[in-house]
């Protein structure tokens, strides 16, 4: 759909602003230890280039200790982390000696593999978190000052059930600032670096877990995603992670915690390297509630509806998806047409030009009770007063904010939201749910970028602060995605797309996300020649 002329002196308006205000940016924000030029090692133990689900099979056949595999990702992590300030604080300590305990295990079973594999699936297989999960004994801050020594007494319960399936914490990893950004910068822990490129960004909220990954650090990790939280930093970082159905896994003893009508929006999900671990991790983490989902039930991918949406339509507040991703998102089409027979129909969806708009005024709304969202700015200021966004930007200009721009302008943002949302735009979100729900059913997934461009130099998202809409939409709309890895560009970073499918229907793309792994090749060593 071609904008209007109106919405092109929009956009003239809206880019003109970005440069003049990224001008004021670089002129007072602190300059940070040049990285151009360096690169992340390549992977050199073979052990880090298996799956989650392959190593726990040969820890249980005994081909490999527990305790080899762990320190050989201990020692990638102290090889890559000062490069990519992803992991903020380590359990390495304790994680071997729980790894020498998995192994005694295994010597002392006399039930056999089976049991094994029955009882405890990722048994001795390190795990990264997402410092925004309580994770016993370590920090438990996303990013705040004022948070600065404040220790998790508890496991969130996802991050409970993978330890009781047999995996092993290795350390806690960067997110952005109160996890509200698509950059994980903040300064507590300091700025995360994408593993492909130093000078990027790994994305954001979970963007330690992605850079970590993405950087042969760990083969899975746990994310959350409230805007694109998993997606963007999978994208960004040339690994896999699905967005689940809301209400399936747990967000209890998450910081910070939900309120208004965020719980509806909001998901947990596995971050991974290998697409074949998205399944098992997804079984152990939804808990009591698997049963909601169709896991066991095997996928003919022939059977399926198949869509592809290429773009949001044009909308002033998004940029325009670079011709590279859209080009490999046609390359998915013509593959999946060619392999299995199917046709996929190219669709365009009006309402998603209105994207953030719908994802700003539904953060927004009030829980059943009425009762508003917790405002960013308390949030910020905690366990203390709110903080005067406007006394914070002047603070910032001077050097003296405890609090990065990012969150900042998401104050200031908030301050101008009107008390009664838009009618119009409620009534695109509901014409856009009920469309997208008929579209989909229960067995239909369609593709759909997860970004309008791939991983953007550091600080670039304040500039260019809503094409996270592109992810955001989904978490509205309540529906499973799975963020997918589709090779390099010629400048060596990862292409992806999302593919999204029905609510409930989550299996549906974690096995369209088998077949792209294998079609496409999934993760890249960043390191390689």
């Amino acid at each position: 759909m071609a904008l209007s002329r109106l919405e092109k002196a929009q956009v003239w308006l809206f880019k003109a602003v970005m440069g003049v205000l990224f001008t004021f940016y670089r002129l007072f924000s602190p300059r940070r230890p040049a990285l151009s030029g360096k690169r992340l090692p390549p992977v050199n133990n073979p052990l880090l280039v298996v799956s989650a689900t392959q190593l726990a099979r040969k820890i249980r056949r005994k081909e490999v200790s527990s305790v080899e595999l762990v320190q050989a990702y201990i020692d990638r992590i102290q090889e890559v982390n000062p490069l990519l300030n992803a992991v903020i604080k380590d359990r390495f300590a304790a994680a071997l000696q729980e790894a020498a305990q998995v192994d005694k295990l295994i010597e002392e079973e006399t039930g056999g593999e089976e049991v094994l594999e029955d009882r405890l699936p990722l048994l001795g297989v390190p795990l990264s978190v997402k410092e925004s999960f309580a994770l016993q004994g370590m920090p438990y801050t996303t990013g705040v000052i004022s948070r600065r020594g404040v220790v998790a007494n508890v496991d969130a319960p996802p991050v409970a059930l993978l330890k009781r399936a047999g995996a092993i914490p290795l350390g806690v990893t960067n997110t952005s600032e109160l996890c509200m950004w698509s950059e994980s910068h903040n300064h507590l822990n300091g700025m995360t670096n994408n593993p492909y490129d130093l000078e990027r960004i790994p994305g954001g909220s979970s963007g330690g877990e992605g850079s970590i990954l993405g950087g042969a650090g760990a083969v899975i990790g746990i994310g959350s995603d409230i805007g694109g939280s998993i997606r963007m930093p999978c994208f960004f970082n040339g690994i896999f992670g699905h967005k689940t159905t809301p209400g399936v896994v747990s967000c209890e003893n998450q910081y910070p915690p939900t309120s208004g009508r965020q719980d509806e929006y909001v998901s947990t999900g596995p971050m991974c390297r290998y697409a074949e671990d998205m399944l098992p991790m997804l079984k152990i983490m939804a808990g009591p509630n698997a049963h909601m989902l169709s896991l066991n039930t095997k996928v003919d991918l022939k059977k399926l509806r198949f869509f592809t949406i290429p773009h949001d339509g044009g909308t002033p507040l998004t940029y325009p998806v670079s011709k590279e991703l859209m080009d490999i998102q046609k390359k998915v089409v013509e593959r999946l047409e060619a392999d299995l027979g199917v046709k996929v129909q190219e669709v365009h969806l009006p309402e998603l030009r209105y994207g953030f708009q719908i994802w700003d005024t539904y953060m927004g709304l009030p829980d059943k009770e009425g009762k508003p969202p917790l405002p960013f700015a308390t949030l910020m200021g905690e366990p203390g007063r709110p903080v005067w966004p406007l006394w914070e930007l002047l603070k910032w200009i001077m050097g003296k904010s405890e609090h990065t721009m990012a969150a900042i302008g998401l104050a200031l943002l908030e301050m101008t939201h009107v008390s009664r949302p838009s009618t119009f735009i409620i009534e695109q979100k509901e014409k856009l749910q009920k469309t997208v729900d008929e579209l989909l059913g229960t067995d239909g997934v369609f593709l759909y970028p997860p970004h309008p461009r791939v991983a953007p130099e550091h600080h670039h998202p304040l500039f260019r602060p809503f094409d996270f809409a592109y992810t955001g939409i989904i978490n509205i709309l309540g529906l499973p995605v799975t963020q997918c890895p589709l090779g390099l560009s010629e400048e060596g970073l990862p292409l992806g797309v999302q593919v999204v499918g029905g609510k409930l229907q989550d299996h549906l793309t974690l096995a369209v996300a088998l077949y792209l792994e294998k079609t496409f090749g999934g993760w890249r060593d960043p390191g390689a020649k």
